[in-house]
C-alpha cells in the first residue's frame, strides 16, 4: 500500500505539521508500506501531489488551518483517497474552539466562561471584568498555543488580544482554570493512560510542546471516582463531536471537576508528543500506533 504522508500547509503551525510527518516517516514500517512524503503549500497543491503520486491512503500531519479543519478531509473525500482521523465534521467543529464550547455547555460538558471578539469589533472590558483574571487570549481557529498568551490584569488585555489578531479574524478570552493539567489520548474511542503535565513555563505554551525538556509529563493514576469522571467527560466529547480513529482531550482538574478545554482531531506526533508516549505506556509502539490509526481509518466508510 502507498501511503502518502501529508505534511506542511497552510497554517502558522507549518514546522510542527513538518516535524510530525518526519517523525511518522521514520516509524512507518517500510516492510508493510511504501511510504512517500508529499509536503504542501496550498490546496491546489494537495491535489495535483496526490494525484500524481497516485497514493493509496493520506496519512495526514497536518495542524491548524487546512489540516485540522476538514478543508483537506474534504478535498481528500471528493479525490476518494482514505485518510487518517476524523472527517470534515468533527474536524471543523473542534477546530473551532466558540462552536465546541458552545456545543459542550449545551451537552452540561464542563468548560471555562469564555467570550469571543472579532476583529475591528468593540471590546467589551466591563464583560472581561466580569468573567474575572487571570483571563486566558487565543485564537478561535488555532492549535499548538500559538497566539495564547495569560493575563493577569487589566492592563495587559489589549496587548493579548492585539497579538493573538495576529493568528486569527476571531480570538476568545477565556477564564484561567488554576488546578491539574492532564490530557487524554484517546483511540478507537478507548482513552489510554492519562498524562499529566507540568510545564516549565507559565502554561503548556509552544516551547513546552515541543521543546526537549520543556516540560514534565508523567503518567498518572487518578482516584477511581476522578478518574470515572474524566472518562466520562472524555467518551461523551467523542460522541458528540463524531470524532473517529484517534484523537487529545485537553483538560483542567480543579477541585477534582474535569473542565475540557480543546479537543484535537490531529494531535502532534513529534518524538516529544503526547499521544505517542500514552500508546506507549498503554503497550503500543510508535509504529504499532500508525498501523492502528491506518487500519481503524481504512475501515470507515466515508
Amino acid at each position: 500500500m502507498k501511503v502518502g504522508v501529508i505534511t506542511g500547509g497552510t497554517s502558522a503551525e507549518r514546522e510542527v505539521s513538518i516535524k510530525t510527518g518526519k517523525e511518522m516517516i521514520e516509524n512507518l514500517d517500510k516492510k508493510k508500506y511504501e511510504v512517500i512524503e508529499i509536503q504542501i503549500n496550498s490546496r491546489k497543491d494537495l491535489i495535483d501531489k496526490v494525484l500524481r503520486e497516485n497514493i493509496d491512503f493520506a496519512l495526514l500531519a497536518l495542524h491548524g488551518k487546512f489540516g485540522e479543519d476538514g478543508g483537506a478531509q474534504a478535498i481528500l473525500e471528493s479525490l476518494n483517497i482514505p485518510y487518517s482521523g476524523s472527517g470534515i465534521l468533527a474536524s471543523s467543529l473542534c477546530m473551532d474552539k466558540d462552536i465546541s464550547k458552545r456545543l459542550m455547555r449545551a451537552e452540561g460538558i464542563n468548560t471555562p466562561e469564555w467570550i469571543t471578539i472579532k476583529k475591528r469589533n468593540e471590546i467589551d472590558y466591563k464583560l472581561l471584568g466580569k468573567i474575572g483574571y487571570p483571563l486566558v487570549v487565543k485564537p478561535v481557529n488555532g492549535g499548538s498555543s500559538l497566539g495564547t498568551f495569560i493575563v493577569r490584569n487589566s492592563e495587559d488585555i489589549l496587548d493579548a488580544i492585539l497579538k493573538a489578531f495576529t493568528y486569527d479574524e476571531e480570538i476568545m478570552v477565556e477564564k484561567y482554570i488554576e488546578g491539574r493539567e492532564i490530557t487524554c489520548s484517546i483511540l478507537d474511542g478507548m482513552l489510554l493512560p492519562i498524562i499529566e503535565i507540568k510545564p516549565s513555563s507559565e502554561f503548556f505554551d509552544y516551547k513546552s510542546k515541543y521543546e526537549d525538556m520543556g516540560s514534565e509529563e508523567v503518567i498518572v493514576e487518578l482516584e477511581e471516582a476522578i478518574k470515572e469522571k474524566v472518562d466520562n467527560i472524555c467518551r461523551k466529547c467523542w460522541s458528540l463531536f463524531k470524532c473517529s480513529v484517534y484523537g487529545r482531550i485537553d483538560i483542567i482538574l480543579k477541585d477534582n471537576e474535569p473542565y475540557v478545554l480543546e479537543i484535537n482531531t490531529l494531535p502532534g506526533m513529534t518524538k516529544n508528543s503526547l499521544i505517542p508516549k500514552s500508546a506507549r505506556a498503554y503497550g503500543l509502539g510508535f509504529g504499532e500506533l500508525l498501523d492502528v490509526i491506518i487500519e481503524l481509518s481504512l475501515k470507515i466508510k466515508r
